[in-house]
């Protein structure tokens, strides 16, 4: 944002080099416009989240997001050379899981360790359901 910021303050007077034409105000203002963009666009690369509680994963990529009960899920996936971790579904659906990245090594392993041991839990809780009146 800063260099875009920069760079449109020095976009004055003619274009150079015997072309026709000048920079405007509107040329400078589209500069910082073009910076503000940019700036967004690599933010939206922190978006990427993963929540996992009670009712079930909360998936949140790049562009949109998913909340995904634990009753649909049927396996947390993380393939050898897969570059990041994928949540399989019941009806054979794949969700990716941006926020868990081969690249963060040990961190990503345990994150699926995690969700995989709350699927485990969840799964032993809906099989060993309480009974009324025993």
């Amino acid at each position: 944002m800063i260099v875009f910021t920069v760079i449109s303050f020095g976009l004055h007077g003619p274009l150079g080099d015997g072309a026709p034409g000048t920079f405007q105000r509107g040329d400078q203002a589209a500069m910082v416009g073009l910076g503000l963009l940019a700036a967004l666009g690599i933010l939206m690369f922190t978006r990427p989240r993963v929540v996992a509680d009670e009712r079930g994963v909360h998936v949140r990529n790049v562009l949109g997001g998913y909340d995904l009960p634990w009753e649909i899920i049927r396996a947390v996936r993380f393939s050898r050379g897969a570059p990041w971790a994928s949540i399989e579904l019941e009806d054979e659906d794949v969700v990716s899981v941006l926020a868990v990245q081969a690249a963060d090594k040990e961190h990503a392993l345990e994150a699926v360790r995690v969700l995989r041991a709350m699927l485990e839990s969840r799964r032993a809780q809906t099989r060993v359901a309480p009974t009324d009146g025993a």
